[in-house]
């Protein structure tokens, strides 16, 4: 906190970026690591979810006039436009945004905050009247499927809402940044990294049930483990082709059991993410047993299906977030199977990790193994990963190593590893083999930190 407080406050007393006629609102948001759960959380699943210690900084002044201005270190430092400018008047509505940022890539950045700017606009017009100056820091590696997205995302809007005098907290906060994911950046999210990095805290993970966003009591792990995540290398987006197709895919799986049981499913707009709901599942498909699953629907469902095929059997497409595309292959029968099971192992992670003993963190890790092998039956598995988790799996329990998954959207990105705390030497090991095989040594995340509501806001005063 002190180094990038220190940096702002020199920035305000020089003027350099920011007045120092008028206070600077600081808020940070870490990154997320996905312990359980991934990809259920589109369909109402249980998930399981840590802090880490990278995080993004924000630091928001309201300015005098219509401008808004973004600096962002991070955006530079890859090769993206540093400050970027645009106007209050101009957000009129979500397609002339989205306009404004696509067409050009080096300021693409900006949908995670100018879209918050926009949401402030919107809901809160009797305070959102002058423009506002942001600066950005960030050590969250990107495309890494630890959230540097949310972070952002939740970063500025904290800072934002404070700096026009909303108090802006809690779910409140998590959902809004998840509509600015989905509607302005167009990324097919779920609402639990946003949770996570908003409600989560130093050495805790946070269950969180996501229908649509209901948080339970953090919990502590256990004081005999330890959680690392290993970056394979293999840069992973939200927005990429296996992401979407693999939320395609379980939405359709769910259509089809629908029609079969002769349930209308409607677009309920109630809430600020539309979604399709039916009488039974309420749109879940984490509410269906998973023994009624494979009892009725799971061999009847198709192994494989075109998009072209299902549209012309189906023709609905029940997730507004989306597409069908008629030439893509979609693995239903993985996906839609995926979603059953995957909250109940979530569900029996979440209480053996309460438990507290050895046969609790034995069982944990196998939950941890069956969920990585159902992201590669789903289409989101990667050579890098699956190396990674075979190593640790390799390692063993005599070793301290209990168990290791990919985690979050899956196809690259990070893996988890759950072991004791002893288990140092065997996590060199697999770091070791690991860079002998690729020829690199892979980032390594280790430790937690306070998420961004218990951080809070810390405010820069007068000169």
């Amino acid at each position: 906190m002190s180094e990038f407080r220190e940096k702002v406050l020199g920035m305000k007393q020089k003027g350099d970026f920011f007045s120092n006629k008028s206070p600077v609102f600081i808020s940070r948001s870490p990154g997320r690591l996905d312990l359980m759960g991934g990809n259920d959380d589109y369909t109402g699943g249980l998930v399981f979810e840590m802090t880490i210690c990278e995080a993004t900084w924000a630091a928001a002044q309201v300015r005098n006039d219509d401008k808004i201005v973004f600096k962002n270190k991070t955006a530079g430092i890859s090769g993206w436009k540093e400050q970027v400018e645009f106007y209050l008047h101009e957000l009129t509505d979500e397609v002339h945004i989205r306009g404004l940022i696509n067409g050009d890539p080096s300021i693409r950045w900006t949908a995670y905050a100018l879209g918050n700017i926009y949401y402030l606009k919107k809901h809160f017009p009797d305070k959102v009247k002058k423009g506002i100056q942001i600066y950005l820091e960030s050590d969250v590696p990107l495309n890494k499927g630890v959230s540097s997205s949310a972070s952002l995302e939740v970063a500025v809007m904290k800072a934002s809402a404070s700096a026009y005098g909303i108090d802006l907290s809690g779910v409140q906060l998590a959902l809004a940044c998840q509509w600015v994911e989905n509607v302005i950046a167009e990324s097919a999210c779920g609402v639990m990294d946003q949770v996570a990095v908003v409600l989560g805290d130093k050495d805790s993970v946070l269950p969180l049930v996501c229908q649509p966003c209901n948080p339970e009591p953090l919990i502590r792990l256990p004081e005999e483990l330890q959680v690392w995540a290993i970056d394979s290398g293999v840069s992973h987006e939200v927005s990429g082709v296996e992401y979407e197709a693999a939320r395609a895919a379980a939405f359709m799986g769910y259509k089809m059991i629908c029609d079969w049981e002769g349930l209308e499913i409607e677009l309920d707009k109630s809430e600020q993410i539309p979604r399709y709901v039916d009488p039974r599942w309420n749109g879940y498909l984490a509410n269906l047993p998973r023994s009624l699953f494979h009892e009725k629907y799971e061999q009847r469902l198709p192994e494989k299906m075109t998009g072209r095929e299902y549209l012309n059997e189906y023709g609905l497409h029940v997730d507004p977030f989306t597409p069908v595309r008629e030439d893509v292959v979609y693995h239903i029968r993985a996906n839609t199977r995926y979603a059953v099971e995957e909250n109940q192992r979530v569900q029996l992670f979440s209480e053996l990790a309460r438990a507290g003993t050895e046969r609790a963190f034995l069982l944990m890790g196998d939950l941890m193994y069956q969920s990585h092998f159902a992201y590669t039956e789903c289409g989101l598995g990667a050579e890098e990963t699956d190396l990674l988790v075979q190593l640790a799996r390799n390692e063993g329990i005599k070793n301290g190593i209990y168990g290791a998954k990919i985690t979050g959207g899956g196809a690259g990105g990070t893996v988890a590893i759950l072991g004791r705390k002893d288990a140092h030497p065997a996590l060199d090991r697999i770091v070791a083999r690991f860079a002998e095989v690729y020829g690199r040594t892979p980032y390594i995340f280790e430790g937690s930190s306070q998420g961004a509501d218990k951080f809070g806001v810390v405010i820069l005063n007068g000169e």
